[in-house]
């Protein structure tokens, strides 16, 4: 079974900047369509940043402009790049990702997956 596996989490101060990345744990996963979520303590978990396998972005209104989501395509990985961090950007991220891939008898398996999880914490 695959797993997504969040990196790059930290903390930060305001104005600061971090790159999350999500890579899959079996090297023949190919990534389809994909997101950032966030939870932040007491709240509900909210899409943050979507991008189609086509590369088309979107993105939740309190994040345009300062995140950008792409797919690095030679390390099989999707990035978010965040940048202008703010207090309220503190919440755990969570890769999303719906892909291919195929198991130890040829055959393709196809699922959505969810990792484990990523801190990140804007000091003011």
């Amino acid at each position: 079974q695959v797993q997504l596996v969040e990196s790059g989490g930290g903390v930060v101060r305001t104005g600061g900047s971090l790159r999350l990345s999500c890579a899959a744990s079996l090297r023949n996963f190919r990534f389809n369509d994909a997101a950032w979520y966030r939870q932040a303590p007491g709240k509900e978990r909210e899409m943050v940043a979507s991008i189609t396998s086509g590369g088309s972005a979107n993105y939740a209104d309190s994040v345009k402009a300062r995140f950008t989501i792409s797919r690095d395509n030679a390390e099989n990985t999707v990035v978010l790049q965040m940048t202008s961090l703010k207090p309220d950007d503190t919440a755990v991220y969570y890769c999303n990702a719906d892909g291919i891939y195929y198991n130890d008898d040829g055959a393709p398996v196809v699922g959505r997956y969810w990792g484990q999880g990523t801190q990140v914490t804007v000091s003011s």
